[in-house]
């Protein structure tokens, strides 16, 4: 009975207990671990494949900013151009509204001195033909009598002419 009291001998129940075990550990081996292993693995290529679109959307992602800095880049240098462009067209048309204007200014001048010429020139016409009259009166008026203003219509020719030298003289001064 000593050999009964031992607990380090096995006895029946310990080989129906291993045998248990190892049906289990069968089981798990042959009908658990392999669904546990399929959905770990589709897991794991799940996780790979996400970490690759991730890299490829990070690395798209590089090229498109690289891209859109270009075209940045390029836009601002044709609104430079465009700037630049409008700034010549700018001076031009300035230039030319001034050139147009200095043409204006000289054509109003120009109008306006002859039409200060011919007015003078009605004026000095007037005053040549008033001078004739003027001066016969004041001869009839000096001397008393009638004179004969045919006779001495060559004397108040030249007296015309002489004012109208004169009066030439004047306009070109």
């Amino acid at each position: 009975m000593i050999a009964e009291s031992v607990f380090l001998i096995p006895n029946g129940t310990f080989f129906v207990e291993l045998a248990v075990v190892a049906v289990i550990l069968f089981l798990v081996t042959k009908y658990i671990l392999p669904p546990l292993n399929k959905a770990m693995e589709a897991r794991q290529a799940k996780i790979r494949t996400a970490l690759e679109a991730a890299e490829q959307a990070r690395s798209e992602a590089a090229a498109s900013d690289d891209e859109r800095a270009r075209v940045l880049s390029a836009a601002r240098e044709q609104a430079r151009q465009i700037v630049e462009a409008a700034q010549a067209t700018a001076d031009q048309v300035k230039a030319e509204s001034g050139g147009r204007g200095q043409a204006e200014h000289d054509r109003v001048v120009a109008a306006a001195q002859g039409e200060i010429s011919t007015a003078r020139q009605r004026a000095i016409d007037e005053a040549s033909a008033r001078i004739g009259e003027i001066v016969f009166d004041l001869v009839t008026k000096v001397v008393g009598r009638e004179v004969d203003q045919g006779a001495h219509q060559d004397l108040i020719r030249e007296a015309v002419v002489a004012l109208n030298a004169e009066a030439q003289k004047e306009a070109n001064r």
